[in-house]
Parts: structure tokens; C-alpha cells; sequence
């Protein structure tokens, strides 16, 4: 379903409110969202060479890492296609807005994404999305209203409380079935067997960025499923979602290393020299 935004450059001063939380990286210019929507070409989905540059971003630094607790769920505003040729998703927030800075890094349904903008007063951060983002995830079915799972990376304190999560979505699934047990809610996926092959029974899965345990899985079937219990039906998407809808899916990284390894021959030619 297309979706588009109309966007206006306006060389005025920051939008970046002056809160306890003030960012030291502000830009002379911002994107400034406003209401009128009307159909978009979609060039986000070209490949990145054709696409003008974009607006100020930190310059890459460590990889960022989540724990698949999600902090709170945030509202999207609004997303399109911006002057500078990419895609951008302005979400309302609260909690993930404490401390935010500019270049910030924030799960959204399990994608990994920078903060390219924040406005404090109006509670809201925007941020951008790539083509690959776009074809990877479910992110592109959003619209405004929809709801998304937010979580900010990880910091030396913070308590593990789920599992490595390191918000790179490596493909998406579809909610097959949701059965009710008592309080508790039960949900199968199915996926492609290329990544069905990394998730085993009482293994971790980041299922729109939450944490969650495999109860089992289906071969016959290409699904997996899991049971969410009623607190958690409370505080992520995944149960507001209906049968057909996608979901974004990253697998423990731990079993594609060890595939990794094993096609390398690394095993074999260790075994040997011992």
C-alpha cells in the first residue's frame, strides 16, 4: 500500500526542544512534516547510489545492542519520502525520548534506526529508512496510527533482561494462528526455511523486537510458535496484530556463527592440528 508524506526543508531554527534533555548536535536546517498527503514514487526503493544525500547523521560508531525488553510502544505520525530522496518515520513517544540524542540508536518493531530528529515538547523523534530497511522488514506497512515496539540500545548498566538482540532484521514471517490459553496467548509463524533453520525449541527469537522463548517448531509447516503471557499482551504489538500480518524475525546469531564455522572448515582443520 503506498504511502507518502509531504515534506517541506526550512532553513529555521531547530525544532530540537530545549528540555533537561537538550541535544549539543542541532543542524540549521529540519525536515518539517505536514499534513497534506498525497501518493509517493516510492524512491526509497531505488538503490542507494540514486538517492541524494541525506540529512546530518553520526558518523558510524560501535554496533548497537538491544535486549528484545520492550521499553514502551510508541504511535507512528507520520512517514514518506523526503526532499533528500529517503524515507522517514516520525513516531510519538515518551519513555525511548529520555536522554535522546542526535544519532541515537532505537529499535522500532526490531529495526535497528537512527535518530535524525527530536522534538521534546511534542514528545515525537523521527527517524530514517533505508531501501534494504524497506525491503527487509515490515516497516513499509506501517501507517499513521499504527503502533510499534521501542526500545533504546543497551548501555553498560543496563540490566539483560531478554537476550543479544542486535536489531538487524533478517527476514519476516507471517502470524498463521493466534489460539488463547487461559490468560495466555498462543502464536504460530511461518517463515522461509532458509531462516527456520536457525530456530530450535527453547531458543531465543526477537519477534518485532521482543524477546521471546521457541516452544516448538514445524518443519513440515515452516512455522514456529511461542505463548505470550497476559502481561506481555499488554505491552508489545504482536497480539493486536491479525492472522496475515507480517512480522519482523531475527534469529540468534549464536547458530549462524556456528554455521558460519562449520562451512569454513575451521572444525575439521582444527581437529586435525590437534
Amino acid at each position: 500500500m503506498p504511502i507518502s508524506s509531504s515534506l517541506t526543508l526550512t532553513p529555521t531554527v531547530p525544532r530540537i526542544a530545549a528540555t533537561t534533555h537538550t541535544s549539543h548536535n542541532s543542524h540549521p536546517t529540519h525536515l518539517r512534516f505536514t499534513p497534506n498527503f498525497k501518493p509517493t514514487n516510492l524512491r526509497a526503493f531505488l538503490p542507494l547510489t540514486s538517492l541524494a544525500p541525506t540529512r546530518h547523521r553520526r558518523a558510524a560508531g560501535p554496533v548497537c545492542l538491544f535486549t528484545g525488553i520492550v521499553e514502551e510502544m510508541g504511535t507512528v505520525k507520520q512517514l514518506g519520502t523526503a526532499p533528500h530522496g529517503g524515507f522517514d518515520l516520525k513516531i510519538a513517544a515518551s519513555t525511548v525520548l529520555d536522554g535522546v540524542n542526535l544519532g541515537d540508536s532505537i529499535a522500532v518493531n526490531g529495526t535497528c534506526l537512527t535518530v535524525t530528529e527530536f522534538d521534546g515538547k511534542v514528545s515525537d523523534f523521527t527517524v530514517g529508512l533505508s531501501p534494504e530497511t524497506l525491503r527487509k522488514t515490515s516497516l513499509s506497512e506501517l501507517e499513521p496510527g499504527s503502533l510499534v515496539n521501542l526500545e533504546r540500545a543497551v548501555t553498560p548498566t543496563s540490566r539483560m533482561g531478554g537476550h543479544f538482540v542486535q536489531g538487524h532484521v533478517d527476514s519476516t514471517g507471517v502470524i498463521v494462528s493466534k489460539v488463547p490459553e487461559g490468560d495466555s496467548l498462543w502464536v504460530k509463524v511461518k517463515t522461509e526455511k532458509s531462516l527456520l533453520k536457525y530456530i530450535v525449541p527453547k531458543g531465543f527469537i526477537a519477534v518485532d523486537g521482543t524477546s521471546l522463548t521457541v516452544v516448538d517448531v514445524f518443519d513440515d509447516e515452516d512455522c514456529f510458535n511461542f505463548m505470550l503471557v497476559a502481561y506481555t499482551q499488554q505491552k508489545v504489538v504482536i497480539p493486536l496484530k491479525n492472522v496475515g500480518d507480517k512480522v519482523n524475525l531475527e534469529v540468534d546469531i549464536l547458530g549462524k556463527y556456528v554455521e558460519r564455522l562449520l562451512a569454513s572448515g575451521f572444525v575439521s582443520s582444527y581437529a586435525n592440528s590437534s
